[in-house]
């Protein structure tokens, strides 16, 4: 059964994606307001029960999360009231028609491949950040099995650094339980979200290590309960 509604996600998701995207270039300066309905309707129809631990804090330059599925985007479009600036990979944006979920809304995407990716980064990420968007990345930089959490990579750190931003850690978890898009096999459930504390961004402080931390103490405890 989960195999056959998978299937059907995936259907919906072609029809639903390509609707939203050629909204967001018809209404550009309205393409927030439009993901919003999108991931709505996502929760519902994926059946979606949302448990949230914690508050938002909507003055926040930087969101980071762990990552496990496509679904972790979905949920925090859904549940954070800004106009949030994600940051993926060039594969993404390079696929035929699709690519333009990320290029629509003015996302940011970076090539990993590329020395130059830092730069593109810390350019592309200061014109969102003028913009009044707070940055959404995910540090581990890649999505994990749903029962771990992988090292963070650098690059969150830096850009927060840089622009001395207030960064809010988040941590999702089930996720991937409710829509693996790899096995293609979905299933209504609850999906639980938890918002840290935010912190300041400063070179001279170990925020970074501390984060990783603190948000692996919350996964493994409430994936272990």
């Amino acid at each position: 059964m989960s195999k056959i509604r998978g299937i059907f996600t995936l259907i919906q998701f072609v029809i639903t994606v390509s609707i939203t995207i050629i909204l967001m270039y018809i209404f550009n300066k309205h393409h927030h307001k439009i993901r919003k309905v999108w991931t709505g309707l996502q929760i519902k129809l994926l059946g979606i029960k949302l448990e949230v631990k914690g508050e938002i804090d909507s003055s926040c330059d930087m969101i980071i999360m762990n990552h496990q599925a496509l679904l972790d985007i979905v949920v925090m479009e859904h549940l954070h009231p800004r106009n949030l600036a994600w940051v993926g990979k060039k594969e993404i944006t390079d696929l035929f028609f699709f690519g333009h979920i990320m290029k629509a809304p003015h996302m940011i995407t970076i090539n990993r491949e590329d020395k130059t990716g830092i730069v593109t980064l810390l350019k592309e990420g200061k014109n969102r950040l003028d913009n009044e968007r707070p940055i959404a990345m995910f540090p581990e930089g890649t999505r994990s099995d749903g029962l771990r959490m992988t090292h963070f990579k650098s690059g969150a750190r830096i850009l927060a650094d840089k622009y001395n931003l207030k960064v809010q850690p988040a941590v999702l978890l089930h996720t991937r339980e409710v829509l693996d898009s790899k096995t293609l096999k979905a299933k209504p459930g609850v999906v639980k979200v938890i918002f840290l504390p935010a912190v300041q961004a400063s070179k001279s402080s170990e925020w970074f290590v501390e984060a990783e931390n603190q948000m692996k103490e919350v996964f493994y405890k409430e994936l272990h309960t």
